[in-house]
């Protein structure tokens, strides 16, 4: 009985072997977002949809306490707010987006995405949630259209939280120079480009298996149009966020990587300076990350997050 056991244990062990390697051969996407799908359950959020105005907005939502918002930045998606998250749930109610356009959101054809059209979609679904007073936190772009809401919508905002953001002003980064010689280093078409842009936005680029970065390849080649076209768009508003800072009544945390080689971390500088009118400023640099804190310094980034929050 024990052998007879042990041979059908075997057997299974083998069988799923062969299931595991022929999905990340043949489907390594489906690998992937069952990945994203166990990270997120760790976290104790659940994956939703709802319907609001031209987008089909899909997010995670979970925690208990107050409300926070985070928001993506160009080019990404929900799942890189993932490693904070799981250090937030326990204190915190959390709402996360694929912004439209973006993730598993849905997108319109020749749509407006600049920063001005998804604040005002941001509006739109958070109104769609009933979300009570919360506080909204941005990383790159992300920051930006969170900053333009926070502007126009200061009663339902408790705090602003900013991290690496673009559209202020500052010294010109290895990103800045490539976008003003006309190259976007977020279009790739192989694993070389995807290699560059890493390199670009982390100090030590994740090691992905190579069948992922595959997925991630096909993904872009066939967003390629939407990419460029939101890129030029976004870029055609260097300082949207400088612009909009005197307008920030809330308090406001900047939080950057010290080696930020997609925004200078000199335009921490021009956050502090321009904040005129918030009510109070607080801001925060993290050493041995580049462009990604909520990837490549999750712990420091869920601690000073939960800092402002509860001081707020």
């Amino acid at each position: 009985m024990l052998l007879r056991r042990l041979k059908f244990l075997a057997w299974l062990v083998a069988l799923l072997a062969i299931l595991l390697g022929g999905s990340y051969l043949f489907a390594p996407q489906w690998l992937m977002r069952a990945g994203h799908l166990r990270e997120a359950m760790a976290a104790k959020l659940e994956t939703h949809s709802v319907q609001v105005g031209d987008t089909r907005w899909s997010y995670y939502e979970g925690g208990e306490g107050p409300t926070i918002v985070l928001l993506h930045g160009f080019a990404g998606d929900k799942e890189v707010w993932l490693p904070v998250a799981a250090l937030l749930t326990a204190h915190f109610h959390l709402v996360i987006p694929d912004l439209p356009g973006w993730g598993e959101s849905s997108r319109v054809a020749q749509g407006n995405y600049d920063v001005d059209a998804q604040a005002a979609r941001l509006d739109a679904f958070v109104q769609a949630l009933r979300l009570p007073r919360f506080m909204l936190a941005g990383h790159g772009t992300g920051a930006t259209i969170a900053a333009a809401y926070a502007a126009d919508q200061p009663q339902r905002v408790a705090g602003v939280a900013l991290l690496d953001a673009y559209g202020l002003k500052a010294d010109e980064s290895d990103f800045a120079r490539l976008a003003s010689a006309g190259k976007n280093p977020y279009l790739f078409d192989d694993r070389a480009g995807y290699a560059r842009l890493t390199a670009l936005e982390f100090a030590q680029p994740p090691g992905l298996p190579g069948r992922f970065v595959d997925v991630l390849v096909e993904r872009n080649r066939r967003d390629h149009d939407f990419i460029q076209r939101t890129f030029q768009a976004v870029h055609a508003q260097p300082l949207a966020l400088q612009q909009r800072l005197g307008r920030l009544t809330m308090p406001v945390l900047g939080v950057w990587c010290h080696d930020d080689r997609i925004t200078d971390i000199s335009a921490l500088d021009s956050l502090r300076n321009g904040l005129t009118a918030a009510s109070a400023i607080s801001t925060s640099t993290i050493s041995g990350c580049n462009h990604m804190p909520m990837l490549e310094k999750p712990d420091t980034t869920a601690q000073i997050l939960t800092g402002f929050a509860l001081s707020h």
